[in-house]
């Protein structure tokens, strides 16, 4: 089924959250069981340094946040870290990314599931009704009957539940701004609060305030969630970024805040200093702090952390559905996690298998010691998107971005260290956490290895839309082509190339489909693409030239022509450009420039431009490797064209150098370029010039075509060629083919180094 209903049409997720809905989902999935559940153990590590350790986590959160933001707005799906990590890092890497993710948001849920049965088992001690149960037994009722709840209500629809967790959100914001105001009054009308900051900032050391981030990293944790709800989300490229931002900062404000005033406003028993005291509550600390400083402090804490739990509730059941959704979607989890709701539009069995693994776990689990796993989880993953921004950025310089992590890469490279550090901080210093972590990461790479990925195999669909091989040949000219005009020129030029060899044009056109659809549905626009082959197919025609056709689906447009020239070892590509991109990180645009940077056949890149008959092709040469490739396609065009086309050789010698010796470099030059290629119409001409554009232009006016080789790459860009070619494709009133050989084995390894 795989989102479709039983007669076969499409349904997808329905696009119905706003800013503000989104905003409040990661505000709410923020503040959640963690800050009201963990101050107290966290104060009892950091002491009067908790303020400084949320603000700490506050600086790691947002550089991986900037990751989230940059991601989210080019892939807005469901799925999110886990989608972006399979697309940058492959599909074990992918694969890992969900199972890890998912794990953390089920103990998440479970954590705040078991949260809110505390606190509501206290609310009603407080009330003096006798209870019908022990405690426990009562909390974990409270658990099951607001999973049940939640997990109903998201199954309802997304708006349902962003209205709900909206409503939830505000108030327990305005209690906290409540408890905050009355904390800072107190504090300042006790001249010695003071005292309770400098008596001992680091009684654990700075080793103490670590454990503590890593203790409270969790309540760090939500505003990925904005993410994941990428295919819900109305105008994503804008609204998701800033949905991020938004909760982070409020966020972290509002914890440095409660942090200082739990601290500053809180007066301990006689001989125990306040962070000792916040230690012994241990979970009710939060409550402890309020009742010393507002009236009734403690039930309206205890208000306040119900609701806190509940939206946090709402938001994870949310989240961990659209993961485990995501991942049955690509056939990393069983298919029935992908079914949607025919009529709510919902990811209804995911909702409901993940709440009951919730149920599971907080039944069964020491739930301290797994939520302490899921902050590891969390911390590698976000290590895993950091590096996958950082990918996809090489990889996928094509998407459409609605934000860009500025200074990149520092900040995700920063986000990698720190959020790596933390996680193995963390999993050593709690041994068995670390243990924990590793269990689970072994049984899923077990399960994946074993099943998932078979599985993912048998059913990947077979991305060739078409394909029609006429012959087989030795040599092949492969032809990108994206419209009838560019397939026309194309058409012409590399049926001329493959008569030279006795060879055969490789027609092909590549249907890009986004990630948030399935890439079966790409097969809608066969019959609207079929022309650009059918007219490469008219232009092989006339040179009787046979013509292998193929229309074939690619997340990404480089990758399926790369993936091309592999299947079918062709022996050149030939690329259409239109012009200038006007961006100075892209020459060509993000596909040819991918291409041209680690070419895996030789390329040619034509800048057309109209003419009449091919009487003179020029050719500027330095005797390089490129040059030697253009002289080879300038013969192979002038002997498969009908007039007697010459091929004018060009060698550069710079005004500003010493003359001597300049003849033997310009014949040097011209050996090594047409060393075994003979032609009978080769002229050869030296010309001294100021600039090495400036006289390939100037002769140029006296030509029909420019084949230049690419000059050197420029180091640390994406850009395959030097100024010189630039200029002249730019500048030259006739066509231009720009042609690069194929990367070496070595060369190929060094330049994916260096550039990634």
């Amino acid at each position: 089924m795989d989102g479709k209903n039983s007669n076969s049409q499409e349904i997808t997720l329905s696009r119905t959250l706003g800013l503000m809905d989104i905003t409040m989902i990661g505000i709410g999935a923020m503040i959640g069981a963690g800050i009201f559940v963990l101050i107290g153990i966290a104060a009892g590590y950091a002491g009067p340094s908790l303020p400084i350790a949320f603000l700490l986590n506050g600086i790691v959160t947002t550089f991986t946040a900037l990751s989230y933001a940059e991601l989210g707005s080019s892939i807005p799906a469901a799925g999110g870290g886990f989608l972006w990590v399979k697309e940058g890092l492959g599909g074990t890497q992918g694969f890992l990314a969900g199972w890890m993710n998912w794990f953390a948001y089920i103990v998440a849920c479970a954590l705040y599931g078991l949260g809110f049965g505390r606190l509501a088992t206290e609310l009603w001690i407080i009330t003096g009704v006798p209870l019908p149960l022990s405690e426990h037994q009562l909390s974990l009722v409270f658990m099951l009957i607001v999973v049940g709840l939640f997990a109903y209500i998201n199954s309802r629809g997304a708006s349902e539940a962003g209205l709900i967790g909206s409503i939830v959100t505000i108030a327990k914001v305005v209690i906290l701004s409540i408890f905050i105001g009355f904390g800072l009054y107190a504090m300042f009308n006790n001249p010695n609060w003071s005292d309770n900051f400098s008596a001992g900032m680091l009684p654990n050391g700075i080793g103490g305030v670590f454990v503590a981030m890593g203790m409270t990293f969790i309540a760090f944790e939500g505003y990925e969630i904005i993410a994941q709800s990428g295919e819900e989300v109305k105008n994503p490229k804008r609204n998701i970024p800033r949905a991020i931002f938004y909760s982070i900062g409020a966020v972290v404000i509002i914890y440095i805040l409660i942090g200082f005033v739990v601290i500053g406003a809180v007066t301990p028993p006689p001989g125990s200093a306040v962070w000792q005291y916040l230690a012994q509550a241990k979970e009710v600390a939060i409550v402890r702090a309020a009742e010393q400083f507002i009236p009734m402090g403690g039930m309206l804490i205890l208000i306040s952390g119900l609701a806190s739990t509940m939206s946090a509730l709402n938001a994870t059941i949310y989240s961990s559905s659209r993961v485990s959704f995501a991942m049955g979607r690509e056939r990393n989890l069983p298919s029935a996690f992908a079914y949607i709701h025919p009529h709510m539009h919902t990811p209804y069995w995911a909702i409901f298998l993940s709440s009951i693994l919730v149920v599971v776990m907080g039944f069964t689990l020491p739930i301290d010691q797994v939520a302490a796993a899921a902050n590891v989880m969390f911390l590698l993953l976000f290590t895993q998107v950091n590096i996958a921004v950082m990918t996809l950025r090489r990889r996928r310089p094509d998407l459409e971005r609605g934000f860009k992590v500025p200074l990149f890469p520092w900040p995700a490279v920063i986000g990698i260290i720190s959020n790596l550090a933390m996680a193995i901080f963390l999993a050593f210093k709690l041994g068995q956490v670390g243990l924990l972590s590793v269990g689970w990461i072994g049984v899923g790479l077990l399960l994946y290895w074993g099943y998932f990925s078979k599985k993912e195999e048998q059913e990947r669909p077979n991305d060739v839309l078409h394909e029609e091989a006429l012959t087989s040949v030795d040599y092949s000219v492969l032809l990108p082509v994206s419209d009838l005009h560019q397939a026309q020129i194309l058409g012409r030029l590399g049926s001329i190339l493959a008569k030279e060899h006795d060879g055969e044009v490789l027609a092909l056109h590549v249907v890009k489909v986004p990630r948030q659809l399935q890439l079966n549905d790409g097969r809608l626009f066969l019959r609207e693409r079929r022309p650009y082959i059918d007219k490469v197919i008219e232009q092989s025609r006339v040179l009787d030239v046979p013509v292998h056709s193929m229309i074939r689906l690619g997340r990404s447009i480089s990758d399926a022509i790369q993936k091309t020239v592999q299947e079918n070892k062709s022996d050149v590509a030939l690329f259409g450009w239109p012009g200038s991109t006007g961006s100075r990180d892209q020459m060509f645009g993000s596909v040819i420039d991918r291409i041209a940077s680690n070419p895996p056949t030789d390329i040619a890149i034509l800048r057309h431009r109209p003419y009449e008959e091919l009487q003179s092709i020029l050719v500027p040469v330095a005797g390089g490797p490129n040059s030697r490739l253009a002289v080879s396609l300038a013969i192979a065009l002038a002997r498969n064209t009908p007039e007697s086309t010459k091929v004018v050789l060009l060698h550069i010698s710079l005004s500003r150098t010493n003359p001597k010796g300049a003849e033997a470099r310009a014949q040097n030059a011209f050996r090594r370029a047409t060393e075994g290629r003979r032609y009978e119409l080769i002229e050869k001409r030296i010309l001294t010039s100021d600039s090495p554009a400036a006289g390939i232009l100037e002769v140029s006016e006296d030509c029909d075509m420019i084949v230049i080789g690419a000059t050197k790459e420029r180091l640390f860009r994406n850009i395959l060629v030097g100024n010189v070619s630039e200029q002249i494709a730019d500048r030259a009133h006739c066509p231009v083919l720009i042609v690069k050989r194929r990367s070496t084995m070595v060369a190929s390894m060094l330049r994916e180094t260096v550039l990634s």
